[in-house]
C-alpha cells in the first residue's frame, strides 16, 4: 500500500535532531528533482551533452570536453565555498594534439597562480574547493602523469630559456643527453643549427691570397619552437630519444704562413646531422696553393693557374650547406688581390686587380633567442690600397699589402679566415657551434 504526505515543512517537535526513514532504508530524490543543504559524497552529476567551446562550470557538476574541433578553456566557478566539485573529462582522446585548460577563476590551483592543463588523451581529474590557499585540489584517473603534460628534459652545452623554449649552446664537444620525453610526440621534435668550422685565409708570397671559405651551415626547425629561421631551414627532422648524444664542434682551420693554401675547418656533428669544414683560401707563388672545396669553397689566389674558387656544398646535401669561393684576380698581374671566401647564403666575391673579393654573406636565425648571422666568408687580400671585406657571420677581412696579415674567423661563427698578402699568414677560420631548441613548458 502507498501512501502520500503532502507537507511544506518538517519541524523538529523537541531536541535538534530529524530523523527520515530507519536504519536500512533507501531515500530516493524523483526523477528531475534535486536537493540542497545535505553537502556533497564526492559525487557529480554528469552532463551527458558534451562540451566543444569554452563554458563555466558549475559545482556539482561533471562535463565531457570535446577538443577535437579545437582547445576548450573550462573556467572554475567563481567565489567557490570549501567542498565545491568539477569532474572534467577527455569525451574522445583529443587532450594531448588540443589541450582542455582549466582555467582558475581568481583561485589558485593546488596553491599557485597558473591555470591547469588537461594534456593527455582520455584524462580526467576531478577539482575540490579547499580553502583560499590551497585553492582547488586534483585528483587525477590515475596519477598526475595520467593527466598533466610532460616535455623534454636534458642536459648538456650552456643552457638558457626564452618563452617556453629552452636553448642548449655547444662552444666545444660535449653531450646532449635527454632523460625524460614529452607526453605529446610533437614536443619531442628538435629544432638545431650545426655550422662547421671555418676555413683559414691563404697566404701569398705577393699580394692575393683568397679568404678561407665559411663552415657549412645546416638549420632545421620544430613546429613548437616560435622564432625565425634562417633562409637554409629543412636540413630534416630529429625527435629526441632517451639517450646521450655526442656532440662534436669542428675547429677552425689553423693560419699558416709563407705561400701556401689555408688549412680546411673541421666538421661539426649532431645526431645524423653533419657539417662540413670551411675550404681553404688559395695562395700565390708556391707550389701548394690552390683553394679547396668544404662546407662553402675557398676564394681563389691570383694568377691565372691556380685563381678559380673553390666548391661549396661539399658533401652535397640539401639545402645546400654553403656555397662557392670567388675566383682571384686573374693573369699575370702583379698587383691582383684574392677571392673572397663563400658563405652560408652567398658565393664569394671576386677579386679584382685591386680589391681582394668579399666574403659570402652568411646566414641569420633566432635560433639562440636573438638574430645571429654564422658562417660568412672570409675576405679576400689585397693590392695597396685595396679593400677586402668579410662576408657578415664572423668572416675574417683579407690583409692589405703592405700591412699583410689576414683576420681570423670570429670564434664559434664557423667564419672563414681573411687571405694575407707578403707571406703575412691567413688569418685562422673561426670554430663551429652546435646549438640545439626545445619546448619545455
Amino acid at each position: 500500500m502507498t501512501s502520500e504526505i503532502k507537507v511544506n515543512q518538517i519541524k523538529k517537535a523537541s531536541g535538534t535532531t530529524i530523523t527520515i526513514g530507519e536504519s536500512g532504508d533507501t531515500i530516493t530524490l524523483a526523477s528531475g528533482a534535486s536537493q540542497s543543504g545535505f553537502g556533497r559524497s564526492g559525487s557529480v552529476d554528469w552532463q551527458t551533452t558534451k562540451k566543444t567551446s569554452d563554458f563555466t562550470a558549475v559545482s556539482g557538476e561533471g562535463y565531457f570536453v570535446d577538443t577535437g574541433g579545437g582547445a576548450v578553456i573550462a573556467t572554475l566557478p567563481a567565489s567557490p565555498s570549501a567542498g565545491n566539485i568539477v569532474y572534467i573529462k577527455d569525451y574522445d582522446g583529443n587532450f594531448s594534439t588540443t589541450n582542455c585548460t582549466v582555467a582558475r577563476n581568481g583561485s589558485n590551483i593546488r596553491g599557485a597562480t597558473e591555470d591547469f592543463k588537461l594534456a593527455t588523451n582520455n584524462a580526467g581529474a576531478v577539482f575540490i574547493y579547499v580553502d583560499a590557499t590551497e585553492g582547488w585540489q586534483v585528483f587525477a584517473d590515475g596519477s598526475d602523469d595520467d593527466i598533466t603534460e610532460t616535455f623534454v628534459v636534458a642536459t648538456g652545452g650552456t643552457i638558457t630559456e626564452t618563452g617556453n623554449d629552452r636553448i642548449h649552446t655547444f662552444t666545444s664537444p660535449g653531450n646532449f643527453t635527454v632523460s625524460s620525453l614529452a607526453s605529446c610526440s610533437a614536443n619531442n621534435q628538435l629544432s638545431y643549427m650545426v655550422v662547421g668550422g671555418g676555413g683559414a685565409g691563404g697566404d701569398a708570397g705577393g699580394r692575393g691570397a683568397g679568404g678561407g671559405g665559411a663552415g657549412g651551415f645546416r638549420e632545421d626547425k620544430s613546429p613548437v619552437t616560435p622564432y625565425t629561421a634562417s633562409p637554409l631551414v629543412g636540413a630534416g627532422d630529429i625527435s629526441a630519444t632517451l639517450s646521450a648524444y655526442p656532440i662534436t664542434v669542428g675547429a677552425g682551420g689553423a693560419s699558416r704562413t709563407s705561400p701556401n693554401v689555408g688549412n680546411t675547418g673541421s666538421n661539426s656533428i649532431f645526431s645524423t646531422i653533419t657539417s662540413a669544414g670551411g675550404g681553404g683560401g688559395g695562395g700565390e707563388g708556391g707550389p701548394d696553393v690552390i683553394s679547396t672545396a668544404g662546407g662553402s669553397g675557398g676564394g681563389g689566389g691570383k694568377g691565372s693557374n691556380q685563381g678559380c674558387g673553390a666548391s661549396g656544398n661539399t658533401p652535397p646535401v640539401s639545402p645546400p650547406q654553403g656555397n662557392d669561393g670567388g675566383d682571384g684576380g686573374g693573369g699575370a698581374d702583379p698587383s691582383a688581390a684574392g677571392g673572397g671566401g663563400g658563405g652560408a647564403t652567398a658565393v664569394g666575391g671576386v677579386g679584382s686587380s685591386n680589391d681582394g673579393g668579399n666574403g659570402g654573406a652568411g646566414a641569420t636565425t633566432e635560433i639562440n633567442g636573438s638574430p645571429t648571422t654564422y658562417a660568412g666568408g672570409g675576405g679576400g687580400s689585397t693590392a695597396p690600397g685595396g679593400s677586402g671585406n668579410p662576408g657578415p657571420g664572423g668572416g675574417g677581412a683579407g690583409g692589405g699589402y703592405p700591412g699583410p696579415a689576414g683576420v681570423a674567423g670570429t670564434a664559434n661563427t664557423g667564419g672563414g679566415g681573411g687571405g694575407a698578402a707578403d707571406n703575412g699568414g691567413g688569418g685562422a677560420g673561426g670554430s663551429g657551434v652546435v646549438i640545439i631548441r626545445y619546448k619545455y613548458k
